[in-house]
Order: structure tokens, then sequence, then C-alpha cells
């Protein structure tokens, strides 16, 4: 793949283009779009590389907000600037608003019923699903970081750990485990 400030390199052509894909990526996914952002964008519209998508998703979880509006700014931003940051943003949430208080309507009238919460609860299966898909999928991008898949599996299973099992609050495990991370990795570096 060029280097990302390649002319070669593929990137939207306009804001335009950039919003109608943020939009439509907004529009695929129900509770996280972590796996058809990853598809749309690297594997379908080459915009960036594995690599690429690994390294600005690690930055758009660790800043505040939802990861994939983090994520929207960022993308934007790399393309275009400010304008593109927030037609990137924009994309992202103005259908999807719009979607959302619509449902909130009809949700109001009819919550009592036992096929919506049925229905409800099988999105969010699906939505795991989607994201442990997209995990598996990316694995093979950790061969070239610093540290190796082993190690970032360990890093991986700890989080696990202490969220699922032992119930640490997210953000001191991310903490902990994102300081030793990165700690980690400027050590191999710095050899």
């Amino acid at each position: 793949m060029p280097p990302p400030d390649s002319p070669d390199r593929p990137r939207p052509e306009s804001l335009r283009a950039l919003f109608i894909a943020f939009t439509l990526l907004a529009l695929q996914g129900f509770g996280g779009v972590l796996a058809i952002v990853q598809r749309e964008v690297v594997e379908r519209r080459g915009w960036l590389s594995r690599e690429e998508f690994i390294e600005e998703w690690a930055v758009a979880q660790v800043m505040p907000g939802p990861n994939v509006v983090n994520l929207s700014l960022m993308l934007g931003g790399r393309w275009f600037g400010w304008r593109g940051a927030l037609t990137a943003l924009a994309g992202m949430l103005a259908v999807p608003l719009l979607v959302v208080l619509v449902l909130a309507f009809f949700y109001s009238r009819f919550q009592d019923v036992p096929a919506v919460a049925g229905a409800l609860r099988g999105m969010g299966a699906v939505a795991a699903g989607l994201i442990v898909a997209t995990g598996l999928k990316l694995m093979p991008a950790l061969r070239n970081h610093p540290l190796g898949t082993p190690m970032c599996i360990a890093l991986g299973a700890a989080c696990f750990v202490c969220v699922a099992i032992f119930r640490i609050p997210l953000l001191a495990v991310l903490a902990v485990l994102g300081a030793l991370a990165c700690g980690l990795t400027w050590r191999k570096l710095s050899d």
C-alpha cells in the first residue's frame, strides 16, 4: 500500500463523498459499527491499511466520547482538515439521529410488546458477535506490532478478565494496562 500522503493512495474524492460514506457507515450499524467501519475503510475503500486502522482505532478509544465518532473526526481531519472532521462527524450523526428519534417515538408506543424486547436482545447479541469477528479479522495485523502477537493477546485477555470477571471499572483497567502496554512498546522500540 502506498504511504499515507501519497497521491496514489485511495481517499475520499470530496467532502460530499466523505459525508455520504460516513452516513452509510452509521446507518449500517446498531450498537456499534466497528466491524462495518473496518470493512468499509480498510477492505472495501482502501483508505487505510489494517495497521493504520488499528492505530487510529486505538487513539479513538482513548479519547473521550464514542469511539466511532472520534474515528470519524480523525479520518475526516486527516483528509480535509477541520472541514473534513466536521463533515465526517455530520455524516456519522445527522441521519442516525433522525432514525433514533423516530425509533424512540415508536418504542414509547410499543415498549410493552414482548416481541420488541426480544428483538432488541437479539440485536445486542449480533452486535457482540460482529465485534468479536472484527477482532479476529484484525489479529494478523498484530504480527507487525513491536510487542508481538502473544503479548498483545495476553494484554487483551488481562483486560477481559479484569472487566468481565473481576468487575474492575474499565477506565481503571485501561489506565493501568494501557500505561503498561505503552511503556513496554516504548521500551521495545528504544532497544
